[in-house]
């Protein structure tokens, strides 16, 4: 049965001339129906078609205060421009919702805004949750630290490392698949992987052990991550090149990470359009980033090896909205017909999740994968370092 949800209108309610009455408000207690509406987040698709140029450019100032119904055309346009990208998500085969479809924002009776509460605005998956989650985040965030301050905060970060290059490196050195390993506290489908969590001690680990480059959770709620975690491995001395394992939705947080020494991020097909994957690779090549771009279904496949200046393409053998693994999804994207575009493009090949065993290193490798990108079972490991022999079935370290 569907709710409502009642809120007094923005506009000051006087009872007598010269009295205005404070604002009261009403709010749900999910964090995914946002009841405030940010004036800088109005216009998304524009700000996606912005080029380089632009990108790189400084953030103008905030526009100056509106009225009330100016700010009510406003939310009613940033409802419309949430839509119309829903709706070329769903031609791209994404089902994944950006945000929860509340529908138009404004619904009065008297002096009260009403906003309709359904059944559709439950995440129907654990990433749909996850990608909410993160839109509220990234508005407190944004709020925090403006662009313009990160544009700022750009000229004290560490230069990047070639990522693309350490695992290249690492793969001919070894004739294995180069190995970028994953700092992971917890997930959402195994709780917490290792108790006695040292983040930096771990990616020392890692580094002894052989790995090409490290892979850091970023994401607080879920994975119990941080990007303090990122940057205390940056600044810690590590010298293999890190990937930003976040869920990443707005450009802003490509600005957020390098500025937190990320050499490369992660960008997931299932929930970006193609003309998101093309506008943030943009901003990752002005900002010397490595972008791994994530797949794991034919359709999505396929998408991502339509865009060109993708150099690192990931094979997710987890499927990410039920959480199910199943190693041979690598070899069944990986067909005769996809391989030779992969081949002719350059494209480096990572697979990810499901490999525990020398065997599955083999199977991923004969399937045409040149990198593997592992977690859960390096960190469980009393001695990473160890678990990376294990792995691989022979010491890899330098």
């Amino acid at each position: 049965m569907e709710g409502v949800i009642a809120l007094m209108r923005s506009v000051p309610v006087s009872t007598k001339p010269g009295v205005v009455l404070p604002r009261i408000s009403a709010r749900r207690s999910s964090p995914y129906i946002s009841t405030n509406f940010s004036k800088r987040d109005v216009c998304l698709i524009r700000a996606q078609q912005l080029d380089s140029r632009e990108a790189s450019a400084t953030v103008p100032p905030p526009p100056p205060p509106v009225s009330d119904s100016q700010d009510n055309a406003l939310k009613l346009k940033e409802w419309e421009v949430g839509r119309l990208k829903e709706e070329v998500a769903a031609t791209q085969g994404i089902t994944i919702r950006r945000r929860p479809p509340t529908g138009p924002p404004m619904h009065y009776v008297g002096p009260f805004e009403f906003r309709i509460q359904s059944e559709g605005n439950t995440p129907r998956n654990i990433l749909e949750e996850i990608v909410w989650h993160k839109d509220v985040e990234l508005a407190q965030w944004k709020e925090k630290k403006p662009l313009v301050s990160l544009k700022k905060a750009l000229g004290a970060a560490p230069p990047t490392r070639d990522f693309i290059g350490a695992l290249r490196a690492a793969q001919q050195r070894t004739g294995l698949p180069g190995l970028i390993a994953e700092v992971k506290k917890a997930s959402p489908s195994r709780g917490v992987l290792r108790e006695d969590f040292d983040p930096v001690e771990i990616a020392k680990a890692y580094e002894k052990g052989g790995a090409a480059c490290l892979s850091v959770l970023t994401d607080e709620k879920f994975f119990q991550g941080s990007y303090e975690n990122l940057a205390a491995i940056r600044n810690a001395g590590i010298k293999c090149p890190l990937l930003c394992k976040e869920f990443i939705v707005e450009a802003w947080q490509l600005f957020y990470a390098r500025t937190k020494g990320a050499d490369a991020v992660l960008l997931i097909a299932a929930v970006l359009t193609d003309l998101d994957i093309k506008y943030m690779i943009k901003i990752c090549k002005i900002l010397g980033l490595a972008a791994l771009v994530e797949v794991h279904n034919e359709r999505e496949m396929d998408r991502v090896l339509g865009i060109d200046g993708i150099k690192l393409l990931g094979i997710n053998n987890r499927n990410l909205e039920t959480f199910t693994v199943d190693i041979s999804n690598t070899r069944n994207l990986l067909d005769a017909r996809r391989t030779e575009i992969i081949r002719e493009k350059g494209i480096i090949v990572v697979g990810e999740s499901g490999l525990f065993t020398p065997a599955d290193i083999a199977y991923v490798q004969e399937a045409g994968v040149e990198a593997v990108l592992v977690g859960e079972s390096l960190v469980k490991q009393p001695d990473p370092a160890l678990g990376i022999a294990n792995l691989f079935g022979k010491d890899i370290s330098v």
